[in-house]
């Protein structure tokens, strides 16, 4: 049976709400986020049109902030599959505690280099897709290795990455760690993004 698709519009003063933490966020923390704003639909809907949601049983997130991705993601996901977010932002872990109330989600408060050591903490298996918007290109060069390379490790056999970017950067990181790469730009949001789709 077909996964369907649900609207979700976050309007009113939860919207106001959820854009002033995160703009605040911004400011405390510029190069964590990259943007004074969350993704717009044009980008999301492009990040996730890879994903076989019929198939699809785990599905990381990382940096979910105050869960816009998160959000249309669950609205995508098997009634049978789990979604692991992992966010270091201890605001953010809070907010998105006290606004998405979804069985299938997981909410970790913690960095992204540990997301095989939490998937084996929760005895979920390899994941089939990990969506990332972390900031990447402003990482240490060692800190970007081990994000990528234990990502890799932590996909299933068909698995894939998906990755925005505001900066092609990290292109040549990603070449290296993935056997295959394809790239696709996203002109609709502020500041325009560039999304990579990594195959392990």
């Amino acid at each position: 049976m077909a996964v369907q698709e649900r609207p979700s519009v976050v309007a009113g003063p939860e919207r106001r709400a959820q854009l002033s933490l995160f703009a605040r966020n911004f400011f405390k923390h510029p190069r964590m986020l990259g943007s004074i704003i969350p993704s717009s639909s044009f980008l999301i809907r492009r990040l996730l049109e890879p994903v076989d949601w019929e198939k699809a049983r785990v599905i990381v997130e990382y940096g979910p902030g105050v869960g816009t991705i998160t959000q249309e993601i669950l609205n995508r996901l098997h009634p049978d599959a789990t979604l692991l977010v992992i966010e270091t932002n201890e605001d953010f872990v809070d907010y998105l505690n006290r606004t998405l109330f979804d069985p299938r989600l997981r909410v970790i408060a913690g960095s992204a280099e540990t997301i095989e050591a939490e998937l084996e903490r929760l005895r979920l298996p390899a994941a089939d897709y990990v969506v990332a918007g972390l900031p990447f290109s402003t990482m240490p060069a060692d800190c970007r290795e081990r994000i990528l390379e234990g990502s890799r490790s932590a996909l299933a056999p068909q698995g894939s990455m998906l990755i925005y970017q505001f900066s092609p950067k990290v292109s040549s990181d990603l070449h290296q760690t993935f056997s295959r790469v394809e790239s696709a730009f996203e002109p609709i949001n502020i500041p325009p993004a560039r999304v990579y789709f990594c195959h392990k």
